[in-house]
């Protein structure tokens, strides 16, 4: 296979990411065929795919929007993939055109592509790093150097956790951020779960198999266990809810109340 001029030299180009499967779900254009070809094998067991993945990108756009609105203007994205139109810094930026950004991935395509797209701008910049390590993403120079850790931080994690096992304390994950980040910071996530809305759940189990056969062992939550993940964290309005239900805006993608979903969503604050 060709390897594209923009994919690094270090990448198995042979093998499916996760960021890249995202890609392609939401029209993006950095995937490779074999990403292509396990999420043509998702959308045949799980044809629902890319409108859930497009209800979790109206959920990130409705969350940054909460934030700025909120006052917060510094957002770090983990597990940010690779960008496509309606990326955090993007809508973070409307509210309020001084608006910092890091975006975070362990993917190197994800991580490269962002910053051939970001190169040059002072305000916003990427960093390849593991969610499990919040001490190392909050001291790193990308970090240190474009956000303000003595103000407010939106912290945003969508459909990232689902990748964190329990032996890994994603509870405690947040709660070392939430320690680390002032009074004011803000938490959004969206998460998978095992259970669905508008769609039959056996969709979402033979997907979720073939899935974990091929890419990734994911671990799928119930809603009181996203609950949990916020222990610590002042949810706000309406707490957490079915993806497409956290603050529904009529421009988001078709009618809210048919969105296919298989996940949960909230938004909470560090008193």
């Amino acid at each position: 296979m060709e390897r594209p001029s923009w994919a690094p030299p270090d990448v198995d180009i042979e093998q499916p990411s996760i960021s890249r499967i995202w890609d392609w779900f939401l029209d993006g254009s950095h995937n490779f065929a074999v990403d292509r070809e396990v999420a043509k094998q998702m959308l045949r067991l799980m044809p629902e795919g890319p409108r859930m993945a497009q209800a979790s990108r109206a959920f990130l756009r409705r969350a940054v929007r909460m934030c700025a609105a909120a006052g917060v203007t510094q957002f770090l994205d983990i597990g940010s993939g690779i960008p496509t139109v309606g990326n955090v810094h993007e809508i973070a930026r409307a509210a309020d055109p001084q608006a910092r950004v890091v975006y975070v991935d362990t993917d190197p395509v994800a991580v490269s592509h962002t910053r051939q797209m970001l190169d040059g701008d002072p305000t916003t910049t990427v960093l390849r790093a593991d969610l499990r390590a919040p001490e190392d993403i909050l001291a790193s120079p990308e970090v240190r150097d474009t956000l303000d850790l003595d103000r407010p931080v939106a912290v945003m994690l969508i459909m990232i956790l689902h990748f964190i096992h329990d032996e890994d304390d994603p509870a405690g994950v947040l709660a070392r951020f939430r320690d680390a980040l002032p009074a004011g910071s803000m938490l959004a996530v969206a998460h998978g779960s095992p259970n669905t809305e508008g769609m039959p759940d056996e969709h979402l189990h033979r997907t979720r198999e073939m899935y974990e056969k091929s890419v990734a062992q994911v671990r799928l939550r119930t809603r009181p266990e996203v609950e949990d993940l916020f222990d610590g964290w002042q949810l706000v309005e309406p707490g957490v809810v079915w993806i497409p239900d956290w603050r529904p805006d009529p421009t988001d993608a078709g009618p809210e109340s048919r969105t296919p979903n298989a996940g949960y969503a909230g938004v909470a604050v560090k008193l």
